[in-house]
């Protein structure tokens, strides 16, 4: 029998794998399935982003090895885009870095960061990598739960001073996926300054910094005064450009951080498709209108979600940013049940909040990753199931 190793004793799936293979059988019993489980954007990249790529494929030269770090071109246009959007001043050569898609660096930082017992303090619920990726390196994750009652901030007060003076690495995501949460500048000032008191690296996964609505406008984390001598920032092109399955992400921020990680996939991996890299530039350098007509379109889903259920009598809150809905669950069920007895009864896939930890129990998340009509038909048939098995 393969014996698998200790460090993936802590990696499971088990959730996500039960409802894949629910979805399917579900599918397979000739129900209609409207998939809002998974993040995947169902739109395309704007044709200037595309032109570009296939102008690239074409050019013979563009097919070796690509370094690591990112070709020079990619490197100066995020740092270009960084400082017009946020006012962040960035040294293209020793302050970003490419990464093979954004969860790739959130899986490979800890190894750079963390030994074995050190402890990273990750959010919960949280994006699952953000757990992941600490305990292929052996971390001791100490959970911070996110609580409405808290706005989905973590409670810095309350982390205990032992697990703040072995704290390697802290982990933050806002805008927020699962939670579709935001951060304040002045929560953002408080966790530069405990970083600073107890020498620990923050990174903050910012994948949806573009997807904002009703004027909302998020800050950089590298925008607070002293947030790069202890913080580094990840980014991406999937969800802003729509470009997920060309695995553009990067890295941006101190120096000392991103060096390590650097060295850590000169041993792993080359770097990204040439004319992959290429395409991102023209994306982050060309019109930008592509992105506000994403997050507009984003932000009509989110009203049709949010103003249909609402009108059902199922409360739910209109966020700010991301592309998803994090619904209290509605009836008196675990989130893994009632996630179910949706699928079964509707055919609309969600995920139960159960699946990003702990204190995601009692609630779902929608991901916004159909056309309007069909999440018009989403609350119409939620609302014919719900009116006949509880009163709202």
């Amino acid at each position: 029998m393969i014996q698998q190793a200790d460090r993936m004793m802590g990696l499971t799936s088990a959730i996500f794998s039960q409802l894949e293979e629910l979805q399917k059988k579900a599918a397979a019993a000739g129900k209609d399935i409207i998939q809002l489980s998974i993040g995947n954007p169902d739109m395309a990249p704007a044709p200037h982003i595309m032109e570009a790529l296939k102008s690239e494929v074409e050019c013979g030269s563009n097919y070796g090895y690509t370094l690591s770090k990112g070709k020079p071109e990619l490197l100066q246009a995020i740092a270009d885009w960084y400082h017009k959007k946020f006012g962040v001043e960035l040294d293209p050569v020793s302050e970003v870095h490419s990464l093979i898609g954004s969860q790739e660096g959130l899986a490979h930082i800890g190894l750079c960061l963390v030994n074995p017992g050190d402890v990273v303090l990750i959010p919960d619920p949280g994006y699952p990598i953000f757990s992941a990726g600490p305990l292929i390196a052996g971390a001791q994750l100490h959970k911070m739960c996110l609580t409405p009652e808290n706005n989905y901030l973590p409670d810095l007060d309350a982390i205990d001073e032992d697990v703040l003076r072995r704290t390697k690495l802290m982990i933050l995501n806002y805008p927020n996926n699962p939670l579709a949460a935001t951060a304040t500048r002045e929560f953002f000032e408080k966790v530069v300054a405990l970083a600073q008191r107890y020498h620990f690296v923050v990174c903050n996964d910012f994948a949806y910094s573009e997807l904002v609505f009703d004027d909302y406008q998020p800050d950089s984390f590298l925008s607070i005064p002293g947030a790069k001598e202890i913080g580094v920032e990840f980014n991406s092109l999937s969800k802003s450009y729509n470009m997920c399955g060309c695995r553009v992400g990067y890295i941006v921020g101190n120096s000392q951080v991103l060096s390590l990680l650097g060295r850590l996939k000169s041993n792993f991996d080359y770097g990204i498709f040439a004319p992959l890299q290429l395409a991102a530039v023209a994306a982050l350098t060309g019109p930008q209108d592509c992105v506000r007509e994403t997050a507009a379109a984003y932000q009509r889903r989110r009203d049709i979600i949010v103003d249909g259920f609402n009108s059902m009598g199922w409360q739910v809150e209109r966020p700010k940013a991301s592309m998803y809905i994090w619904a209290k669950v509605p009836t008196k069920q675990s989130s893994f049940d009632f996630t179910v007895d949706l699928l079964n009864n509707t055919g609309v896939a969600v995920v139960p909040g159960k699946a990003f930890g702990d204190c995601g129990e009692g609630f779902i998340r929608i991901a916004l990753v159909q056309p309007e009509e069909r999440l018009r038909e989403v609350v119409a048939r939620i609302k014919s199931w719900l009116g006949s098995v509880v009163s709202l």
